[in-house]
């Protein structure tokens, strides 16, 4: 891993990135809704994703969306819809499974079927990737090499704190190149006594109370001297949700907690940071340029 030589300095903006799945695709549920039950539940990805644009709309913002091939597939519309609105189209692989429990010749499948269908109905070049739930881990080395090989410039899939679904606590918290060149752009954590708090978003945006998710993510840019990069999904706009059945309380909690609040601490949000997608940070971005030439 090879960190980037960044310029020492408080950065003027922030990555904001979303991550296009629907409530019964996330990891959370994952034994109570398999793939092969997906057709069954009510998609309210559209609505949501709809919700989420005219509110960017509304503060002049972009962002990078992070779209399901099983989702671009069903409703291309939305990928025009996402396109034509200015936003930077990234994968989020094809069937939101976790990487560490594909094997290689599944994850090669997943994430090249995946950027194809995206170039196809955008017309567009597919640079990034994101892992589903933020899934790679050292357990499987041979991920770079599979990114890398399908075509993709960066990758926005590491977590680096621990935890029980996903995490690679050890690496690089700021913007790093694997040893084969390909890019990575860790999201956001705060270092506190040798600990990593996350503070890039998704469950951890909607469980502190927003003053102090603001309070660490702008302490975080400060010790990191790096943009942010903060993920949301559009399910967490959307408090109507039907609810899972079976699920345990800990999932019920990480994934239905405050969810009538985001709404409104995301408005808060874009009027307190200045943010940019994902491909026009910099220097990120000439780094992910000058390899793509």
């Amino acid at each position: 891993m090879k960190p980037l030589n960044l310029p020492r300095k408080i950065p003027d903006f922030s990555a904001l990135s979303f991550d296009i799945e629907d409530f019964f695709q996330v990891a959370a549920f994952e034994n109570q809704c398999p793939v092969e039950s997906w057709p069954r539940y009510e998609c309210r990805v559209e609505a949501n994703v709809e919700k989420l644009l005219e509110l960017l709309e509304g503060h002049s913002t972009q962002a990078t969306f992070f779209t399901l091939g099983w989702i671009a597939e069903r409703y291309p519309q939305l990928v025009k819809r996402i396109v034509d609105s200015g936003h930077e189209l990234a994968s989020h692989g094809y069937n939101h499974q976790r990487i560490n429990l594909l094997n290689q010749q599944q994850f090669r499948d997943d994430i090249r079927s995946s950027k194809l269908l995206l170039e196809e109905l955008s017309g567009l070049r597919i640079d990034g990737y994101r892992a589903p739930s933020f899934s790679f881990t050292e357990q499987c080395p041979w991920i770079t090499e599979e990114l890398l090989e399908a075509g993709y410039l960066y990758s926005s899939s590491i977590n680096p704190v621990p935890h029980d679904l996903y995490g690679y606590a050890n690496a690089p918290r700021t913007p790093f190149l694997w040893p084969n060149g390909l890019l990575e752009l860790p999201v956001t954590t705060y270092e506190l006594l040798g600990k990593r708090i996350p503070c890039a978003g998704g469950g951890y945006f909607r469980l502190y109370p927003y003053l102090v998710f603001r309070h660490l993510m702008r302490k975080a840019i400060q010790q990191l001297q790096t943009p942010a990069i903060y993920y949301l999904h559009p399910w967490e706009l959307d408090p109507l949700q039907p609810r899972i059945k079976g699920a345990s309380l800990k999932s019920r909690f990480r994934h239905y907690i405050n969810l009538s609040k985001t709404e409104q601490r995301l408005r808060q949000l874009l009027r307190d940071f200045n943010w940019v997608p994902i491909r026009q940070l910099q220097p990120v971005s000439e780094t992910l340029y000058q390899r793509a030439d």
